[in-house]
Formats: C-alpha cells, structure tokens, sequence
C-alpha cells in the first residue's frame, strides 16, 4: 500500500504539491488526472522517491521510500521525458537495468521487444517518441516492480499499441498483484483499465473515488414527449443535469435505475432510453455538484 501523509513540494516561490493525503491500496490500477501543471510529476516523482518533500512523509508498504535502496529496486518510474543512454540501445539498458531489480527477466525481455517489433540493437536515440515509449514500457515490465509509476505513458503511441499496453498492465496486474500509477490528462485513455481515480487540481487531490462506485447509482436518460418537459416535470427524481433539444430531454439523475425508470414509464414518454455514462460524463457531473468547471480542471 502507498501512502502519502500530508505531503508539500515546492519549486522555489511555486506550490507543486500543497499537503496532500491519499492512500493507493496494493494490485489497484490508479488513474491520477489533471491538467498541465497540476502536480501529477511531482508526485509521482515524490512516489518514485526520485524527490524528497518538503513536509510530509511518504510510505510504500510501511517504509519510507525516500533513499530507501532496497525498495527502490521494487519501484519503476517511466517519465514523459525517458531516459536513455546517449549512444545505448535497449540491450544497453536492459543489462543495466537488470543488475538494479533482482527481479528483471532477460526472457521476458526480449519476448516483448519481438512483441513489439523493435530491434533491442537499434540506438535508442534513433526511436521515435512512441517506439521510446515502448521501449520502457517493456523493461519496466520486464524488471516485474511492485509498483509501476506512469506518467502520460500512453502519449505517443498509437491506438493499437495503446489498448497492447492496457492489456499487459492488466495482465500484470492479475498475475503478480502489480500496482500501476497512471498519471494523464485524459480521462478517456483511464477508463477501460483504471479501478481507482484520483483528480489533482492545484496542488491537492480534490476527488478520489473507485470508478464502480462512481457509476453506481447514476444514471443518463433520452425520452422524447409529445409536449416538451420542462425541469419541474421531473420533480419527483434526483436530477442532477437536464437538457432539452425540442421534444427529446436527457437527463442524468441519482437514484435507483428501476425506480427512476418506473417515474419516466408513468410520463408516457414516446420513447426513453437508458444509456451508459462515460466515465468523463460522471466526473463531470461530480465535479458540477462541487461546484467546479471540469475544463478548467483537466483540460
């Protein structure tokens, strides 16, 4: 488990962090969102152990990470901005790399690297932004860290080898309760692998919820009438938003599905329709309610 207690980190007169307090539970796949400058890099850097905070203390599994070498060899950070040898090639890497995790499977290694066509004797320096992505993204997996810190790792890469790597951080996850740390600004690219999902917004974490229990009890809803509705026809349920496009209304309301669906069947609606809610869709509805403009948060 990871946990940060109360945690600050400044760049001069600039608040990267402002106490921040949040437990990551061990085999969960966390998605950290937040716009550019947010403060996801800094913390996972903090994660990482890669930086010291200011205040506050950091724990991954009851130690303190900061200069902590032996847990340090169970953590693996992949930056935006990756770090190569000048003139090394992924071999290179790859043999380095394997005397710092005890854990780092050559085979796996390699198996990836033909996975992912890339050629471990090319010069890193040689790959484009995507195939340098790649490039450690199959080490970290290779090295099998205990905890996996991403920041906007799928940046760069195509939709086909962004649903691979989904699928490998997935596998990883079941097979040796691996726990990924993804930081990105966009909500879609967490959806489909994330089950946890925190939102950084000047400094602090200011939402953190599992995602199954943010689409329970939520739910979105077209019907067309004969006659427009208007919002106080819909009194009787727990609408949090409401939109009219001449006869069809969409809402999203609160509340049991059933019971919500029963109130629209006794409207007389000419039509009505449950429809899914993308997990953008409920952070939006939930930061509303907050009183925050989700734009302005992540975009």
């Amino acid at each position: 488990m990871i946990k940060a207690e109360n945690i600050s980190k400044s760049y001069d007169s600039i608040k990267a962090l402002d106490h921040v307090t949040t437990e990551i539970k061990k085999g969960s796949i966390f998605g950290l969102i937040g716009s550019n400058g947010a403060g996801k890099s800094t913390f996972l850097r903090l994660l990482a152990g890669i930086y010291r905070p200011d205040e506050g203390e950091i724990f991954i599994d009851g130690e303190n990470v900061y200069e902590n070498e032996n847990l340090k060899s169970r953590l693996f950070y992949i930056s935006d901005d990756q770090f190569y040898f000048p003139t090394g090639n992924m071999k290179d890497m790859a043999d380095y790399l394997e005397r710092i995790y005890p854990r780092f499977v050559y085979e796996k290694f390699t198996s990836l690297a033909q996975m992912f066509h890339l050629d471990i004797n090319r010069k890193m320096s040689t790959f484009s932004k995507g195939m340098q992505k790649q490039a450690h993204i199959i080490l970290a997996l290779a090295a099998q860290p205990d905890y996996l810190f991403c920041d906007e790792t799928f940046d760069g890469l195509d939709p086909v080898m962004r649903q691979a790597v989904k699928r490998l951080l997935a596998d990883a996850v079941a097979e040796s309760q691996m726990t990924p740390i993804i930081a990105s600004h966009n909500l879609r690219e967490l959806e489909d692998i994330c089950d946890h999902v925190g939102l950084l917004h000047q400094g602090g974490i200011i939402f953190e919820r599992e995602i199954d229990d943010l689409r329970l009890g939520i739910h979105k809803i077209q019907c067309a009438f004969a006659t427009p509705k208007e919002a106080k026809d819909f009194a009787s349920l727990d609408v949090i938003s409401h939109h009219n496009r001449g006869s069809l209304a969409t809402l999203i309301v609160r509340g049991d599905g059933a019971k919500t669906e029963e109130v629209i069947k006794d409207m007389s609606p000419l039509y009505y329709e449950l429809l899914p809610l993308t997990l953008e869709e409920i952070f939006i509805t939930e930061m509303e309610v907050l009183g925050y403009d989700i734009e302005t948060l992540i975009y």
